[in-house]
């Protein structure tokens, strides 16, 4: 259910070109922000994505940046206070995966995705607190994964992370809380994008045997909980990492 209740909003959410960004993006819009859909590889996703928003009858933009480059983050953290004059949400959701067994996994592969997911992360925080401190609040949602809570084979890189991005939202949520910015984690379990959908059957039905809800998730179900972080309802709570993953890590 939509409540408008981020009517006037600005919002980023990077790697909203797909998958589970994309249904956060839309949410966030049909709850009234203006998101801003930040891509690196396909601008053609991200349009997609941004007429899909307005075909709702939402606002959107969308914003290319690696998050990856420390010194691009900061140009599009200027680049969008220039122009929109400030930002009330960041969603760190941009990710990328390089699975490989760990006697097999190069530097690179491990870099790869240590750079994207957590090192993006960390960069784009660094350049908008400094807005959000001079707003005196705001709310910043990194999406982790329940790798990162409970580690997965043939992912050391990601769950790393993952991992990693649950101490960093730890870390922030306690410098920033007395300016009431707020720092929450969610932790997605197995949700269906297209990603699992190229799975083989029994890979999936192996996974979804692990699930003690018997099903895998959807991609809503994680903008939801993304939406109400974002929202005055959640003004109180900073510094928890949220699993949506159907009991998998409970």
């Amino acid at each position: 259910m939509e409540t408008g209740s981020l009517e006037d909003r600005v919002a980023l959410v990077t790697g909203a070109g797909r998958g589970i960004g994309r249904a956060i993006a839309r949410r966030l819009a049909r709850e009234g922000a203006f998101v801003l859909v930040n891509y690196n590889g396909s601008r053609e996703r991200a349009m997609e994505a941004v007429e899909e928003i307005r075909r709702e009858g939402g606002q959107a933009e969308a914003i290319g940046c690696d998050v990856s480059d420390y010194e691009a983050c900061r140009s599009m953290a200027e680049e969008i206070i220039g122009k929109y004059g400030l930002i009330d949400i960041l969603v760190n959701n941009a990710g990328i995966t390089r699975d490989n067994l760990i006697l097999r996994m190069t530097e690179e592969e491990y870099d790869q995705v240590l750079d994207t997911n957590l090192k993006g992360a960390f960069h784009t925080i660094r350049h908008f607190s400094r807005y959000f401190l001079k707003q005196k609040g705001g709310k910043i949602i990194n999406i982790s994964s329940v790798s990162g809570i409970m580690g997965n084979g043939g992912q050391a890189n990601y769950a790393a992370s993952k991992a990693g991005m649950i101490g960093l939202t730890k870390s922030v949520a306690r410098e920033l809380a007395s300016r009431g910015i707020c720092v929450n984690a969610v932790a997605p379990g197995f949700i269906e994008t297209e990603m699992t959908e190229a799975m083989p059957g029994k890979a999936r039905e192996s996974l979804q045997e692990k699930i003690p809800m018997g099903r895998s998730g959807r991609a809503e179900d994680v903008a939801g909980l993304v939406a109400f972080l974002a929202g005055d309802a959640a003004d109180y709570i900073t510094g928890q990492v949220i699993a949506v993953d159907g009991g998998m890590c409970m």
